[in-house]
């Protein structure tokens, strides 16, 4: 799906699955990661799954959204859809070679989401 452009001065948010499997947690730490290091902000994606009015208004006004999937329900594509947000670019762990189940949540697997993820702002 197509970014929004990222002139609009809104911030650039990270929305993760951050489920209960490894590549949950991987997606977790990534999109913490990618906070600290100024890439972009993450978000609360229950929060949107809830239609908070705030998150919304925020995700509705983001420069660039990014949604961070581990396994192939793409629960955070399908919360972010739901609440009718469609402009937003979508990272499945699968894409990257690693599966639930069976990808543990190292340091260089996080750093693959990392790179990926810094490499999508950037373009």
């Amino acid at each position: 799906m197509s970014q929004k452009n990222s002139c609009s001065g809104g911030p650039k948010l990270i929305f993760a699955c951050s489920g209960a499997a490894d590549v949950g947690e991987i997606t977790d730490k990534a999109a913490r990661q990618l906070t600290k290091e100024g890439v972009g902000k993450m978000f609360c994606t229950v929060g949107i799954g809830g239609r908070i009015h705030g998150i919304m208004k925020t995700a509705r006004d983001a420069a660039a959204i990014l949604a961070i999937d581990g396994c192939p329900l793409n629960c955070a594509k399908g919360t972010l859809e739901n609440a009718g947000l469609s402009s937003f670019t979508h990272l499945q762990l699968a894409d990257l070679g690693m599966q639930k189940g069976s990808t543990p949540p190292t340091e260089d697997n996080i750093g693959k989401v990392l790179r990926k993820a810094t490499e999508i702002f950037a373009a």
